[in-house]
């Protein structure tokens, strides 16, 4: 068998970062894995030069990951379609809300022989027409008719491209592709752990965003870290309790792996979300404003999800009275509700009435 060419949709900080990781492992089995892997850029200009150029150039992806040196054998490639055409295994790095439109313009364009599969590494959720859940892993299958899995874990992008020592998740149902796509990600100083259960992966993924939000919201307001507890602790019920309204017979274990509790924790005290909501209540900005100073470029996906589990909750009769933490962020972060009124949102919380 041919070795497996591999694509990084998507060149952010944490598509770079993870273009470390898989640069590396792609040279170490040379038979496993062709070692040239392309890495879709969304062109920008930046000092006068194409982000693109400089990214091969010097091996820096001097906007979006300064400082820390990709390997030799990523390659940048601006045209969507070109970078995508022969691979087999696509990785998905991108915010959610443009997944997509990129799967529009791959469709009826992937020709590598073997097949192609996917591994999604992006925190969201998307809204199916006639109303409900869609996982992204999901919407990528639907619309390129390959399988996609997940992978999720604490994982802040400054700190695994400084070769940190952390974890990841991956969630794959098929057992047939759990070993070539750990053997892909797993390094020294990246562990790899497979679950079958790709549906909790991915939600705690996605949901952990809206708990960092509040998690900002109350450092803005100048509460300590016995509140910022409540609310981790009361988040992480929410998300126990929304995987399996959705998907049930979910794996309680799972949210005990890196995709978890462990994601949660670190996102609540480190992410972007809880940077930017915190700047948000501190500034009295508006959101998409401070976002914009303070992510150069980049976008804080808690808001969005927030908004989309929001909506989601519309269509059933009584859910956002047994999430009102998911509830208040969204309308905090829509402008329905002030910063200073999240603790009240909480203080009845089902979890404390034993009703929930």
């Amino acid at each position: 068998m041919a070795p497996l060419r591999v694509t990084i949709v998507g060149s952010g900080n944490w598509g770079s970062a993870i273009a470390r990781i898989v640069g590396a492992t792609t040279k170490q089995n040379p038979g496993d894995f062709d070692t040239t892997v392309k890495m879709w850029v969304f062109e920008e200009m930046v000092d006068g030069r194409k982000l693109s150029e400089i990214i091969n150039e010097t091996h820096e992806n001097v906007k979006y990951l300064p400082g820390k040196i990709l390997p030799e054998n990523v390659v940048a490639v601006p045209d969507l379609v070109e970078s995508c055409r022969e691979a087999n295994i696509l990785i998905f790095v991108v915010p959610h809300q443009f997944v997509a439109r990129i799967c529009s313009q791959l469709k009826d364009n992937l020709k590598a022989e073997g097949g192609v599969q996917a591994v999604s590494l992006i925190k969201g959720v998307s809204v199916r027409k006639e109303g409900g859940l869609k996982l992204i892993s999901e919407e990528i299958t639907d619309a390129l008719n390959i399988p996609c899995y997940a992978l999720m874990g604490a994982n802040l992008a400054p700190e695994v491209a400084s070769d940190n020592f952390c974890e990841a998740t991956i969630g794959c149902n098929d057992k047939k592709d759990g070993p070539i796509l750990k053997k892909l990600f797993h390094t020294p100083n990246f562990r790899i752990s497979v679950v079958d259960d790709g549906h909790t992966v991915e939600l705690c993924g996605a949901l952990k965003n809206i708990v960092a939000c509040a998690a900002g919201f109350s450092d803005g307001l100048g509460y300590g870290d016995n509140t910022k507890a409540a609310i981790i602790r009361l988040g992480l019920m929410e998300m126990t309790k929304f995987v399996e309204h959705y998907y049930p017979g979910s794996n309680l274990q799972t949210f005990f792996e890196s995709c978890g509790v462990a994601d949660l924790i670190t996102t609540c005290y480190g992410g972007r979300n809880r940077r930017v909501c915190e700047a948000f209540v501190k500034s009295g900005k508006p959101l998409a404003e401070v976002e914009k100073e303070l992510l150069n470029g980049q976008s804080a996906q808690g808001p969005l999800t927030a908004e989309e589990v929001y909506l989601m909750m519309e269509k059933s009769d009584g859910l956002h009275e047994k999430f009102p933490l998911f509830t208040a962020v969204h309308r905090i972060c829509s402008g329905a509700l002030q910063p200073k009124d999240l603790i009240d949102c909480l203080r009845d919380h089902p979890e404390h009435m034993g009703d929930f």
